[in-house]
């Protein structure tokens, strides 16, 4: 017998031979299937809320809630605002179609107009005076803004631009005349304030209303090209009046801007002579509302047509005005823009609620991925950076809620003493709000994957639908500059009359500095007391800083606005800080009036989580030196252990955005049912 080794390649030879004995092999097990992934509604899957959502709704709407819950079921009533989903049986969703031409929505747009109008949704908007009708007007605006944009906007313009410059600008024969029929829709106004060559700089507009004492006329010219109407709300198809902002030439001498009224379409929406109304053309957004532009060939209108509440002209042209001060006049002629950034502050508070609460209860039905290799896919919500990416944004929302509520009640509380303070705080909220709100449209509709694309989810197309809120009634980097002005006013005068600050919340100037510890431990951290001081010291410092450098360049010789204009970096910070400083005391102020409690101990959260995030994002604190490296280390790690505490609340805290289903959409619900092939909304 060959004892001898097999050679390699008999070696090789009798694996192949027994491998594929093994192969053959007949299959004694079934093979089993994977599950299909099933939609798990977050109400059953999450702890029960440890508060009543509906106490922080209270806070977080703050007024008129039965209201707002009689138009949101006065809209899911209609066919012309809520169509059933093909997919998701029995649901329907409040939301308008945008795959149609911009012609489709602007007329959708007027139905839906006639529809409220029908039930009665406008009655007292503008012949009823008061605190509380006024909050009641504010409060249905909120929930027309939550279902569109366009339809909001067509509103305001009508109601809060027409409506209020013939309210607040002009007198008994303008009211008698005009404002029940405008409260009926009778006749529809717009707002020609912008022009093509110039926006911000209402100072610097270029038509002309030349006062004629023959006829006891006036002449509105549009000079130029530039000097055309441009962005005009209502222009293109519907407005039958416009308020024109011109400069008023009497016997060769220019009284400044003034607000003329003017007729520019007859009964049967035929366009005036010697006027010419362009089309703006379709926008990224906000087709439902018909902008326009308009140029006038030296039209006349009667000399009872100018608003006339601040300045007249008598029959023989003598200019007369309750206020000497040109400066003064002039910002009386734009306080009818002080509602509109209220309001657009506001609607974009809700517009990111709306975001968030699809966005989070998508994040807690939705899985990916899973820890170990046989275990479940995780909730994307609980992994930590998906609470990073939304949690933060859910506080800020809620903090920014409650100066909404503070900014409302201001103004409809106003008084003409507190007319800086309103324009102040509105240019302030309306430029933050708005762009925290474009932050989070983006940071949602991410954290929505591709759904966040479809237009039905509503997330993606708010982006283009909300982005004009930034540069609308007033650029937000103008308003903010605005903002430090006034500030570096503020501090200029009390320097002056040797007086304390008073007013603006820059009480805390009067005191010590704060001094803000080195060590921070979390409990530190989240006192309200040490995040007061550091947001007041950042203020303080800051406008400080402002004061100096403004200063300096007056030394050089450089005029105040040039010296202003170059401490635009620091005067960025400055209106940051005072505009943050503003949110956090607010929301202590409502947070203190909260009882003991689980509710309680959520806003602490919230109210944490806000300041450790805007700390977290903005390089201030380390560039002015008012934290060390180590302390906004320790920031950053708190911001995660407050998402990881405030995850077990986030259902609560979007369900308390009083927010009705309908007008979320379907990837809030059961998105796999939404798309099915079988229910047919492919």
């Amino acid at each position: 017998m060959d004892t001898m080794s097999p050679s390699p390649a008999a070696r090789r030879a009798a694996a192949i031979v027994r491998h594929l004995a093994t192969t053959a092999a007949p299959v004694a097990t079934s093979v089993g299937l994977s599950c299909c992934l099933g939609y798990v509604r977050p109400e059953s899957s999450e702890p029960p809320a440890a508060f009543r959502p509906a106490d922080l709704r209270r806070l977080l709407d703050g007024h008129n809630l039965a209201a707002r819950d009689w138009l949101f079921r006065a809209m899911e009533e209609s066919t012309l605002f809520c169509r059933q989903h093909a997919g998701l049986r029995g649901r329907a969703f409040a939301s308008p179609e945008f795959n149609v031409s911009k012609e489709a929505q602007r007329e959708a747009t007027m139905r839906r107009v006639g529809y409220l109008a029908r039930r009665g949704v406008f009655r007292g908007w503008l012949t009823e005076d008061g605190v509380e009708a006024e909050l009641r007007t504010i409060a249905l605006l909120d929930c027309i803004g939550i279902y569109d944009h366009s339809l909001a906007v067509k509103i305001g313009v009508h109601f809060f631009l027409w409506g209020s410059a013939i309210k607040f600008l002009g007198t008994k024969r303008h009211h008698d005349k005009w404002l029940l029929d405008t409260e009926n829709y009778v006749i529809k106004g717009c707002f020609a304030m912008t022009e093509l060559g110039h926006g911000s700089n209402v100072r610097g507009i270029e038509t002309v209303a030349t006062y004629d004492s023959k006829s006891r006329e006036f002449i509105i010219n549009t000079p130029c090209e530039s000097a055309q109407k441009y962005w005009i709300g209502g222009a293109a198809n519907h407005a039958t009046h416009t308020i024109v902002f011109a400069q008023l030439h009497i016997n060769g001498r220019n009284e400044g801007v003034h607000a003329f009224v003017a007729q520019i379409r007859d009964e049967d929406g035929n366009v005036l002579p010697n006027i010419d109304i362009a089309d703006c053309g379709h926008k990224i957004g906000l087709n439902g509302v018909d902008n326009g532009r308009i140029w006038f060939h030296n039209i006349r209108v009667p000399r009872e047509n100018l608003l006339n509440l601040v300045a007249d002209v008598l029959p023989d042209g003598q200019y007369v005005s309750m206020i000497n001060d040109p400066d003064q006049r002039f910002a009386a002629y734009l306080s009818p823009l002080t509602l509109g950034r209220v309001n657009i502050a506001v609607n974009a508070v809700y517009i990111s609620k709306v975001g968030l609460a699809i966005a989070v209860r998508y994040g807690l039905s939705r899985r990916a991925f899973s820890v170990t290799p046989d275990g479940p896919e995780m909730l994307l919500l609980d992994y930590p950076s998906h609470q990073r990416r939304l949690l933060p944004l859910l506080a800020k929302v809620c903090l920014m809620s409650s100066a909404g509520n503070f900014m409302k009640k201001m103004y409809v509380k106003r008084t003409p003493e507190m007319s800086k303070a309103i324009h102040i705080y509105s240019s302030a909220l309306k430029a933050t709000l708005t762009w925290q709100n474009m932050i989070t449209l983006q940071e949602c509709r991410e954290a929505c994957g591709g759904q966040g694309l479809k237009t039905e989810n509503r997330v993606g197309i708010f982006k283009a639908e909300f982005d004009v809120q930034s540069t609308f009634e007033g650029d937000n980097n103008v308003l903010m500059q605005q903002v430090s002005k006034a500030l570096y006013a503020e501090f200029l005068a009390a320097q002056k009359k040797k007086k304390p600050f008073k007013g603006l919340g820059l009480e805390h100037l009067n005191g010590p500095s704060p001094v803000i510890p080195d060590n921070m431990t979390s409990s530190m951290l989240r006192s309200s007391k040490f995040q007061m001081d550091l947001f007041c010291l950042r203020e303080r410092d800051l406008l400080n800083q402002f004061a100096e450098e403004v200063s300096h360049h007056l030394t050089q010789g450089k005029s105040r606005e040039k010296a202003l204009m170059l401490s635009y970096q620091l005067a960025e910070d400055l209106a940051r800080a005072f505009t943050e400083r503003t949110i956090l005391q607010i929301f202590l102020e409502d947070e203190m009036n909260v009882p003991a409690g689980s509710l309680k101990e959520v806003l602490g959260l919230l109210r944490s989580l806000y300041v450790m995030v805007s700390i977290d994002e903005s390089a201030s604190f380390l560039r002015y030196g008012y934290l060390s490296r180590d302390s906004v280390a320790a920031v950053r790690k708190e911001v995660l252990k407050l998402c990881s505490e405030l995850r077990p609340h986030a259902l609560a805290v979007v369900s308390s955005f009083g927010i009705p289903d309908a007008f979320l959409s379907p990837l809030a619900f059961d998105w796999i049912e939404a798309n099915a092939l079988s229910s047919g909304s492919h």
